[in-house]
């Protein structure tokens, strides 16, 4: 519920048009294609007679692949795509083709007590035959020698050359500790699942980890790498940004070469210090050491976007979807970046490719209806919206149907939409409190209704200068507040603010456009246009800035529409 509090709160103040670092899509048909140095590794399966144990057949599957992942000269399928399939032998010519591989790996792996059988087949798709089986039967903490084992196999049966570095790689042991690599198998075979439990519950898992082994590297990495995912959020606070540090500089000291260790780093230079530079130097080092890795090619695309190589971005994104070709949110932020750079036509295409993967995805659907809010044709994104049940508060596509109702000019409804939100509620991160207060005052003050505003909108400036004051503000919360306090009168609370979001953005070229928008219609509401226009034409100039539509439709701008200046905007094309 708070997070459709908190991006509503940012909807209904500039729009959802530009959020570039949320996630979607664009995807092509595939083929089995005839490159024979492309495998996929299907999900392991578990044959253990304590159903408990079945964590570890996908514990090993990801191990397996990420010691392939490193090898430069395969071309080798993301787990967030394969985990869509089961091991069946009689579907793999199919499995391959919607993959876009010539080769699969299917496994089963059993274990009982300390003991445990990994048996691992390679098959050529096209013409089902058998390159490669074997058995292994081992001591749980020897199954890292399996793992390095298949690894080399997979990549000699489909001559696949490796240098030096990839076969210190692959044969690297992550620690001798049975009992620390159980609780490292447990966290990565629950790597899909995001919600905040789940990330919790990893967490945890990963600091056991290093308690039983203080050298496990690949620990340290991923217990980083979640913290990360854990403060990309409301629950930022300094002592979580020091653990994330600890983690990320252990792991690089234990290994430092180790593509996770590069990737963790660059989680807590983007996320934490807000440094895209040093984010994505680290991440280039990530891929050079793992080139097949999807997730890292995500996030590298994103850290290029942020540093203005947009082209470049757009390649590594399509590189990464190549990879991980079946997961929707590698697709999603492409269609952001597509969106971004108000190129709808592309965005959308890149939409009806992922509503071939996923046709009843709401958000999604959404999505595309954002794409025509952005394009200024609500006649045709209300015909998608109108159309399917949106409910909060899992659904973000839920808030483009409310901005539906904000680019009409129907507050009232939005009020009345709110009510059952139970905002007065203090159960929610500080974060989301504020979020609580900014939305209603935003929407009675455009409902004329100051009264019912005002005590909103006093609570919700004690609440940001709090979290001001601890570093802690989401830039779609700080969008809604800047038109806010404007609207509310509060010049200095405005300035305060967009100094406040200008400092966060830093290097970032990508949130740069947005921002210079949200300071725009600050100074806008306040009747400063001398301050908006430039601000508002860089924002045009740039990609991830405001659109013509915006200027067309928003009730942001109703205060300076009919200055020339404005007018003249209007007739540009950005």
């Amino acid at each position: 519920m708070w997070i459709y509090v908190a991006l509503i709160a940012g909807a209904l103040s500039l729009g959802l048009f530009f959020l570039g670092r949320y996630t979607a899509s664009n995807r092509r048909s595939v083929t089995v294609i005839s490159d024979n140095k492309s495998l996929a590794v299907l999900p392991f399966e578990s044959l253990s007679e304590d159903k408990s144990n079945a964590y570890f057949a996908d514990g090993i599957q990801d191990e397996i692949l990420a010691r392939l992942s490193k090898i430069g000269d395969l071309k080798v399928i993301s787990r967030t795509s394969t985990q869509r399939f089961k091991s069946v032998p009689s579907d793999l010519p199919e499995i391959a083709a919607k993959l876009g591989v010539a080769n699969v790996l299917e496994g089963s792996v059993q274990k009982s007590g300390d003991a445990v059988r990994v048996t691992v087949q390679l098959i050529n798709a096209a013409n089902d035959s058998h390159l490669w089986a074997e058995t292994y039967d081992r001591k749980l903490s020897d199954v890292f020698g399996v793992e390095s084992d298949i690894a080399q196999k997979i990549a000699s049966s489909l001559e696949a050359k490796l240098t030096g570095r990839e076969k210190a790689a692959i044969r690297s042991v992550g620690t001798k500790n049975p009992q620390a690599y159980e609780f490292y198998l447990r966290a990565l075979a629950e790597r899909n699942r995001s919600s905040d439990p789940d990330i919790l519950r990893r967490i945890n898992a990963y600091r056991r980890a290093v308690e039983l082994d203080p050298n496990y590297a690949d620990a340290w990495a991923m217990l980083a790498i979640e913290q990360a995912n854990y403060f990309d959020g409301p629950q930022k606070s300094e002592e979580l940004e020091k653990n994330i540090r600890v983690a990320a500089e252990t792991a690089l000291r234990l290994a430092p070469d180790s593509a996770r260790a590069h990737e963790a780093m660059s989680l807590y230079y983007g996320d934490c210090r807000n440094d895209n530079a040093a984010a994505l130097a680290e991440l280039e080092l990530a891929r050079e050491l793992a080139p097949n890795d999807g997730g890292i090619l995500s996030d590298l695309g994103i850290f290029q976007r942020a540093q203005g190589k947009v082209d470049e971005a757009i390649a590594t994104m399509k590189k990464a979807a190549d990879l991980d070709p079946l997961n929707v949110d590698v697709w999603k932020t492409l269609f952001f970046t597509y969106n971004g750079l108000r190129q709808f036509a592309e965005a959308r295409s890149v939409l009806e490719h992922a509503l071939t993967l996923e046709p009843e995805e709401l958000d999604v659907i959404g999505a595309m209806a954002a794409s025509y809010q952005a394009e200024g044709n609500l006649d045709a994104a209300w015909k998608i919206l109108s159309s399917h049940p949106f409910s909060p508060p899992t659904q973000w596509a839920f808030v483009i149907y409310h901005e539906q109702y904000y680019l009409w000019r129907d507050y009232g409804f939005l009020i009345e939409a709110i009510k059952p939100l139970n905002l007065g509620s203090k159960s929610y991160p500080p974060i989301v409190n504020a979020a609580n207060d900014v939305l209603p005052a935003n929407l009675y003050l455009l409902n004329q209704e100051r009264d019912l505003a005002l005590p909103h909108a006093q609570k919700a400036e004690r609440e940001m200068q709090e979290l001001r004051a601890q570093k802690l503000v989401l830039y779609e919360v700080s969008a809604a507040y800047i038109e806010m306090a404007a609207r509310a009168g509060n010049r200095a609370e405005v300035q305060r603010e967009i100094d406040y979001v200008f400092a966060k953005v830093g290097d970032n070229k990508w949130r740069l456009p947005a921002a210079e928008s949200w300071a725009a219609a600050g100074y806008a509401l306040l009747g400063d246009f001398d301050k908006a226009l430039p601000l508002l034409q860089d924002s045009l100039a740039k990609p991830n800035g405001i659109t013509i539509a915006d200027l067309r439709l928003n009730p942001a701008w109703d205060s300076v529409r009919d200055d020339p200046r404005f007018q003249k905007l209007l007739e540009s094309k950005p």
